[in-house]
């Protein structure tokens, strides 16, 4: 009998230990759904999706930017004392905010799945500039927003230009405006801090 929950024991922990390692982030698990109900054979078990691959991996990194930009918003909101930075947090976590649920609604009608959290890049990143206070946290997190929504501009010019689906060309199209906006403000914050 000891020898059984003895290997019963291993083997739990073998598996616990084995689940560990294969934790996916918010952002991998929903590209992943995505992809299983992109097929034509699963349509009866997934709903299928109403997009190509492409479009659903457009609006899974979206939707991660997105709540990004709101998250260290947040966090620019609580930890800077520059009137602009707080000014400019202001405006990330309204216009996200706004786009995230706009996307949230798209993503909804074509049975696209979004994370459910940020990433773990991102994360790493909150918890990077949670540790800094000061000018030090200040530089941090204008550097940080020129790098995102350098990436960012660039997502959605190539969703607007290349994508397949009108309505989330159309979405593309309309946030590259405000991302663009986004990026001038931020570029004369970051020359400001020089």
């Amino acid at each position: 009998m000891k020898k059984l929950i003895y290997v019963c024991t291993l083997g739990l922990a073998a598996l616990a230990f084995q689940a560990c390692n294969n934790t996916k982030d918010a952002k991998e698990s929903a590209d992943s759904l995505n992809k299983t109900k992109d097929t034509t054979t699963n349509v009866a078990a997934t709903g299928g999706i109403a997009v190509d691959e492409a479009d659903a991996k457009f609006a899974t990194t979206a939707a991660n930017g997105g709540m990004a930009e709101v998250a260290l918003g947040k966090l620019a909101l609580q930890k800077s004392t520059n009137a602009k930075i707080k000014e400019f947090a202001t405006m990330m976590v309204n216009d996200h905010g706004k786009a995230n649920e706009e996307l949230i609604s798209l993503a909804a009608t074509k049975n696209i799945t979004l994370p459910a959290d940020i990433d773990e890049e991102h994360q790493k990143k909150a918890e990077e500039l949670g540790k800094l206070t000061g000018t030090d946290f200040d530089k941090k997190y204008v550097d940080a927003m020129v790098d995102g929504h350098k990436k960012t501009l660039k997502l959605m010019q190539d969703e607007a230009k290349d994508g397949k689906d009108a309505e989330l060309k159309a979405f593309a199209g309309k946030t590259t405006t405000v991302v663009q906006t986004h990026l001038d403000v931020i570029n004369k914050i970051h020359d400001s801090l020089k």
